[in-house]
């Protein structure tokens, strides 16, 4: 099914989709988002409850044609704004020694940001209305 704006339901629905997962995970295992969240960030908690609500909130507003360009732009001022997690993640992986594999994994998923944000930007923004 595609909307007005040329965006299918399914193009929409697979970033939708992860960013509601990724959202409802802050509050299933919030101590492991909480451990990521940079030390001069002054509350991990609020950070993670936080910006689990606005992937959450980003995620219904994608599949939401009226709400689609707001959450675009939402969503990509989170992913730059959760960043400094991802490299705060890889950080503490590389001082606590962590393994080729796991810190392979972390740094893959630097480069992820910029296509994640790419991938909003070609569903929300750059068709939109």
């Amino acid at each position: 099914m595609v909307t007005r704006s040329g965006v299918s339901l399914t193009t929409v629905g697979a970033p939708a989709l992860l960013f509601f997962a990724a959202g409802v995970l802050h509050f299933v295992m919030p101590a492991f988002f909480d451990r990521i969240v940079p030390p001069w960030v002054p509350d991990a908690r609020l950070a993670t409850i936080v910006s689990g609500v606005l992937e959450i909130a980003g995620a219904i507003g994608l599949l939401i044609p009226a709400t689609r360009h707001l959450a675009g732009w939402g969503l990509l001022g989170l992913l730059v704004a959760v960043f400094p997690a991802n490299l705060h993640m890889l950080q503490q992986a590389w001082s606590a020694d962590a393994s080729a594999a796991s810190l392979a994994a972390l740094s893959l998923r630097l480069p992820m940001q910029p296509l994640l944000m790419w991938w909003v930007w070609q569903v929300a923004i750059r068709r939109a209305p």
